[in-house]
C-alpha cells in the first residue's frame, strides 16, 4: 500500500519512498541479468540476441503504450529527441558493451561503467539540469570506491592490449549519462511508459540490422529451453519493465539519485552468480557492498 508523505512524494507501507524501492528492483533484475544473459549467449551469438531482444521489446512496448494510454501521439517537436536519446542509450551502448566486453575484462567493464553515476552528476550540474551538492559527491565517492572493492576479486587490468575495449566501454558510460540525462529533460507531456517505448523502437532497428548476418547462421532448431527463457527475460523484465521503473525514477527523484543505485548493480550480480553459476563472492565483495550503500543512502536518502 502506498502512503502518502506531507513533502507530496509517496511512501511505501514500510517507510521508504516508492521511488527507491522501484530502484531496489531494478537493481536486483539487472544484477539477476548478468547470469540470464550468460546462459542465453551460450547458445546465440551477441548481436543476433541483442537484435531479437530490442525486437521483441519493441513490439510489447508498443502494445503495452496502447492499451495502457490509448492512441499513440507524440507531443510537438519531441520525435528527434527521443530518436537521439533511444540511438544514444540503446544502440550505441549496445554495440560498445557487446565489442568492448570482447576485448578487455569482465573486472574493467563493470568499473568503467560504474563510473556512470559521477559523470550524470558532473553533467547535470554542468548543463544546468541538477544541482550538485556536497553530500551528493560524498555518496558518489563512497559508492564507486565500493564498486572498486566488488571487481577488485575479478583483478581488473588496464594496459594496451586491453585498451579499445576500455575505451568502448567508457564509451558505454557516456551513452548511458546522455540517456539519463536526455529522458530527465524531455517534455513533460511523456510518460516515463512512452519514453521508453519510443526509445526502445529508435534503438532497435540498428541492432537488428547489425544481427542480420548472426541470426542467418543461427542454428534454431539447436537453440535450447534455458536461452529462450533467458531472451525472455532478457526482453521482458530487464528491459520493458526495468527501463519503465528505471525512466520513472529519473522523472521523479532526479538523475543523479537514480544513476547512483547503477553502483550496487556490480555486488548484486556477484551475489545472484553464487547460486545460479556457483560464482562465489568475496570478503572484499562483501566490505564493497557497505560502501556502497551508505553512498547510496547519503546520496537519496539525505
Amino acid at each position: 500500500m502506498a502512503i502518502p508523505t506531507q513533502a507530496g512524494k509517496t511512501r511505501a507501507g514500510f517507510g521508504l519512498p516508492v521511488t527507491d524501492v522501484t530502484m531496489i528492483a531494478v537493481v536486483m533484475i539487472w544484477g539477476l541479468n548478468f547470469s540470464a544473459m550468460k546462459i542465453g549467449l551460450r547458445e546465440i551469438p551477441p548481436l543476433a540476441f541483442a537484435g531479437l531482444r530490442f525486437a521483441g521489446a519493441s513490439v510489447l512496448l508498443w502494445l503495452l503504450l496502447a492499451w495502457r494510454e490509448g492512441p499513440l501521439r507524440l507531443p510537438q517537436g519531441t520525435l528527434w529527441k527521443l530518436t537521439w536519446v533511444g540511438l544514444v542509450g540503446n544502440t550505441l551502448y549496445q554495440l560498445g558493451f557487446t565489442y568492448g566486453l570482447r576485448i578487455t575484462t569482465a573486472a574493467n567493464a563493470s568499473l568503467l561503467i560504474a563510473t556512470t553515476p559521477a559523470l550524470v552528476a558532473f553533467f547535470g550540474a554542468l548543463l544546468g539540469i541538477e544541482r550538485l551538492r556536497r553530500h551528493t559527491i560524498a555518496g558518489i565517492i563512497l559508492a564507486f570506491l565500493g564498486v572498486a572493492l566488488v571487481v577488485a576479486s575479478g583483478q581488473p587490468h588496464f594496459s594496451t592490449k586491453s585498451l579499445p575495449g576500455d575505451l568502448l566501454l567508457f564509451g558505454c558510460a557516456v551513452c548511458w549519462t546522455i540517456y539519463t540525462l536526455g529522458v530527465r529533460t524531455l517534455a513533460q507531456g511523456l510518460s516515463p511508459l512512452a519514453i521508453t517505448t519510443w526509445t526502445t523502437i529508435t534503438g532497435a532497428p540498428a541492432l537488428l540490422l547489425m544481427g542480420i548476418p548472426d541470426l542467418l547462421r543461427l542454428d534454431w532448431a539447436g537453440v535450447g529451453a534455458g536461452a529462450w527463457a533467458s531472451l525472455a527475460y532478457a526482453t521482458a523484465i530487464a528491459l520493458v519493465v526495468a527501463y519503465a521503473l528505471w525512466n520513472n525514477s529519473v522523472r521523479v527523484a532526479g538523475s543523479v539519485r537514480t544513476a547512483i543505485y547503477g553502483c550496487v548493480i556490480p555486488f548484486c550480480a556477484a551475489l545472484l552468480a553464487w547460486p545460479l553459476l556457483g560464482e562465489q563472492p568475496t570478503w572484499n565483495q562483501a566490505a564493497g557492498a557497505v560502501l556502497i550503500v551508505a553512498g547510496v543512502l547519503l546520496t537519496r536518502r539525505w
